[in-house]
């Protein structure tokens, strides 16, 4: 049967950071099968939920989700740079997150 996801996947590489700063309202995010700047061009302004589970319930549920959008194309390697609502925690690196197909530009 096929795929029925409607998200992409990607991986928190970490924040957008200089040689000694790093800047932690922008994370960046590596995003599966893109690997170049030209396809990274589709995912700009899409948004990107992060998916975790707390140690505390809130209204019957463990899970949240921080939710933020892709706003630009980083290196020439497909990686891209994302604000969220909140900034991600450390934690986040290297955990996956969820690329929505949407708001749609075609």
């Amino acid at each position: 049967m096929p795929s029925t996801r409607l998200y992409a996947k990607g991986r928190v590489s970490g924040f957008k950071r200089g040689k000694r700063n790093q800047r932690v309202h922008t994370s960046l995010v590596q995003i599966e099968g893109v690997a170049n700047k030209e396809e990274a061009q589709f995912y700009l302004g899409k948004r990107i939920a992060y998916v975790y589970t707390a140690p505390k319930a809130i209204n019957g549920s463990k899970v949240r989700i921080i939710w933020g959008k892709v706003t630009r194309s980083h290196g020439n390697s497909g990686m891209v740079r994302s604000k969220f609502r909140q900034n991600l925690p450390p934690t986040s690196f290297g955990h996956s997150v969820r690329v929505m197909l949407y708001p749609s530009t075609l």
